[in-house]
């Protein structure tokens, strides 16, 4: 489920009361509610999805440093970009004479 990783599934499964190692289809209807409810104190899926493009259009539309660097597909946090970055930068494009 994105938005949630092992710790935060961990405390939820904590907070709710419920084993980490147990399946669903041995979950009874309540248990089942629990969870429900603790996840639905997080934004997750969609709502998050939502929220991260959101937050980096934001940036783009303030024409800061970062919003540029996301606009022109570079690395955000300072890393080199004279030769490494590929991931980022994409594959590499042919020198036309």
């Amino acid at each position: 489920m994105y938005g949630i990783g092992r710790t935060r599934a961990y405390s939820i499964c904590d907070a709710a009361g419920i084993k980490p190692d147990a399946k669903i289809r041995e979950l009874g209807d309540d248990e089942i509610e629990k969870l429900r409810t603790e996840v639905g104190k997080f934004s997750v899926e969609g709502d998050l999805r939502r929220e991260v493009s959101m937050n980096i259009k934001r940036l783009m539309d303030l024409g800061c440093y970062r919003g540029l660097r996301h606009r022109r597909g570079l690395p955000l946090r300072g890393q080199r970009t004279k030769t490494n970055a590929r991931t980022r930068k994409g594959p590499r494009k042919p020198i036309k004479r």
